[in-house]
This record gives structure tokens, C-alpha cells and sequence, in this order.
């Protein structure tokens, strides 16, 4: 880089800034305090330096890895593809009231399996960043009659299958048929009771029997390399007493169990806890990574929507019916979302991201 391109040049917009490193999630690379380069890279974000005052190599290298990027040219359209959710259909069989199924059912809609496998193909491209593919988002995968069909779908195309689920659906013959075909790469089971009474209060339906049954049979058995057992609540005593009472259960089997506080998904809820303001400041997003920058979420009718937060559908980003995956990760929606989330255009006051407890401000 001569000097006289130093103008042309600039810390990347996007970076994740914490207090003792540099996060890109466009490279998923992170540079830490101490190591080569932190420094330079602190003082020219806080404006301590200017470029100029950078010696040759280290410009170089902060351009090399991606944490100085060109002034010119569009920004808003990369991305790093690590995550999808990919839901064949919009129903789910429980109503809990974490959930805003609970509240306000979708209208059922199922994915043609064409259009499941056409999808597919294209994610195939992103082999190289993409970790997973989720087969749900507020759905239940394992109510679809097609659901081993799309596992073995996925698994074609050399895609991980993620698979989030009450575990009502999980029957032996699926876990084998699965088990068989060289299992899931990602099991993670939502359980927050072995009480029968609170179980059928908080889910809408009595399916504790049924799941537990099922998780008995899997528990041992190679259905991914992750296996979880995640008991949601509200952070209570309950809460915490319910998740020592499952973890005791499931003791020496192949679950991690796991304990999360629910949350009102950017507002949509009213739940029985404090509901955090709105955010005045945005500057990303970390709901396992960067929503806008890493993730793509495909709903049953194969559009595409900004976030898993983002129930009521109202921040579409394209069609897959009539657009390919390349063209809506790298549309102009999504673009202009990703400037609104990192705070590099002005939101809306009511923007979904102002909304959220996942947004870094």
C-alpha cells in the first residue's frame, strides 16, 4: 500500500469491539489484546492515529486480514454465510409461553419438497463457512411427514443438519433411520419440566410422557456429536430447580444439559419479567453470531426474513421462489437492514434490533 492510498482505507464498520479485542464476522477472525497489531488497530479505532502514522508492514497486514477495508465500494452487500434456518413447514404441535406461537398461531404452510432440495443445493455453495443448517425456527421439524427425507436431503449436499425440537416427534424408528444414514450434526432438545402438571401448563399439551420416552431410548445413542438438553424458564428458583432435577435424570447419558432464561423476542412477548428499553445506540448483532452477516433464515413459503426474532415477518429480505440465495444475501433489503443494525444508517425508532437483548450497543 503506497502512502498516498492511506485515505483510502479504514477500520471495518462491522468489526465487533470489545474492551480487550476485535471480532470481524466477516472473517470470523478475532485479534486480541496483545497480539500482533492490537495496538495499532485500538488507536486507529479510537482515533488516536492516524494512518499515516502506520508503519508500511503493519497497514499491510491489518488490510491482509480484514480489519482495514476500502473506503470505495459497497460494504453492506458481504457476508460470511455460517448459519441458516431452513423451515419445511410452520406448524408446531405445542404452544408454550415462550414462544409466540402461543399467542398468535401461523397459518399452516409446508415446503415443497422441490423446494427444500433446490434450496439445499444452493447452501451447498457456502460448504466452506456454513457450520449448520437448522431445520426450524418456530416450528417443529418433526411433525412434517417428509422430516427423515429432509435430513437425508441436507446430508446429500454435505450439509450439517441442526435440529432444534420438543422431542415429541423423535421415534425410535426416525432415530435409527437417522442414526443409519450417519446422524444429525446438531441435537438440541427443549425441556424445561419433568413436571407433568407445569409441563401442560406452560406447553399447551401433555406430550412429558411421550418425550420422555423418546429421550430415554436416545440418550445414549450417537444421534449427533452435540447433544443438549435445554430447559428454558424464567430464571427463577423453579427455574433452577428444574434444571438440577433433569440434569440429575440424564446424568451419564451423551445430553449436556443446558439452562436459558426465555426472552420476550424483541418485544413480541409479554412475559412475567423485566422487559429491557429500547436501545438508542446499535452497533451488531451477537445472537450466536452476527444475524445480519452470518446467518440466513428461510421460512416455509421460502422467503427470507432478517432474524429468528423476527416472528411476525415484517423485515423481509427476498424469495427464494424467485431469487437465488446469492441474490438475497447480497440484495439490497438486506444490505440496508445491516446498516441500520451496526448503527451505520439511522433506524427506525420501532426497528426490531432496538428491541432486542441480543443487539451490542
Amino acid at each position: 500500500m503506497s502512502n498516498d492510498q492511506q485515505n483510502d482505507w479504514q477500520v471495518d464498520p462491522y468489526l465487533h469491539i470489545a474492551s480487550d479485542n476485535f471480532y470481524n464476522p466477516l472473517t470470523d477472525q478475532r485479534l486480541r489484546k496483545g497480539e500482533s497489531a492490537y495496538q495499532i488497530l485500538r488507536n486507529l479505532y479510537e482515533r488516536k492515529v492516524t494512518l499515516n502514522r502506520v508503519s508500511q508492514v503493519d497497514k499491510d497486514f491489518l488490510v491482509q486480514q480484514g480489519w482495514l477495508v476500502t473506503t470505495q465500494g459497497d460494504l453492506d452487500s458481504r457476508f460470511r454465510l455460517k448459519y441458516v434456518s431452513l423451515e419445511a413447514h410452520s406448524v408446531c404441535n405445542q404452544a408454550c409461553y415462550f414462544c409466540p406461537v402461543s399467542v398468535d398461531p401461523r397459518r399452516h404452510v409446508f415446503m415443497p419438497l422441490e423446494l427444500y432440495e433446490r434450496i439445499a443445493l444452493q447452501l451447498a455453495a457456502y460448504k466452506d463457512t456454513l457450520e449448520a443448517v437448522f431445520m426450524n425456527n418456530y416450528n417443529e421439524p418433526t411433525i412434517d411427514k417428509h422430516f427423515v427425507r429432509q435430513v437425508e436431503i441436507l446430508r446429500s449436499y454435505g450439509l450439517v443438519p441442526a435440529v432444534l425440537t420438543n422431542g415429541s416427534g423423535l421415534t425410535p424408528k426416525r432415530i435409527d433411520t437417522i442414526i443409519a444414514m450417519g446422524g444429525l450434526g446438531y441435537l438440541s432438545v427443549n425441556l424445561s419440566t419433568l413436571n407433568q402438571q407445569h409441563y401442560r401448563n406452560e406447553r399447551g399439551k401433555d406430550h412429558l410422557n411421550l418425550v420422555l420416552r423418546h429421550l430415554d431410548y436416545i440418550k445414549d445413542l450417537p444421534v449427533a456429536p452435540i447433544m443438549k438438553i435445554v430447559v428454558l424458564g424464567r430464571g427463577d428458583e423453579q427455574h433452577r430447580a428444574d434444571h438440577q432435577e433433569i440434569k440429575a435424570r440424564f446424568a451419564g447419558s451423551r445430553f449436556q444439559i443446558e439452562r436459558f432464561k426465555a426472552n420476550d423476542r424483541a418485544h413480541y412477548l409479554t412475559l412475567e419479567m423485566e422487559r429491557i428499553p429500547s436501545h438508542t445506540t446499535l452497533r451488531g448483532c451477537e445472537q450466536m453470531g452476527s444475524r445480519p452477516l452470518q446467518h440466513l433464515h428461510i421460512t416455509a413459503q421460502g422467503t427470507c426474513v432478517l432474524c429468528c426474532q423476527d416472528y411476525g415477518e415484517q423485515y423481509g429480505v427476498g424469495d427464494l421462489t424467485r431469487q437465488t440465495v446469492a441474490e438475497v444475501l447480497t440484495g439490497p433489503e438486506l444490505a440496508r437492514y445491516r446498516r441500520w443494525s451496526y448503527g451505520l444508517e439511522n433506524a427506525p425508532d420501532n426497528f426490531i434490533c432496538r428491541k432486542c437483548i441480543f443487539v451490542r450497543t
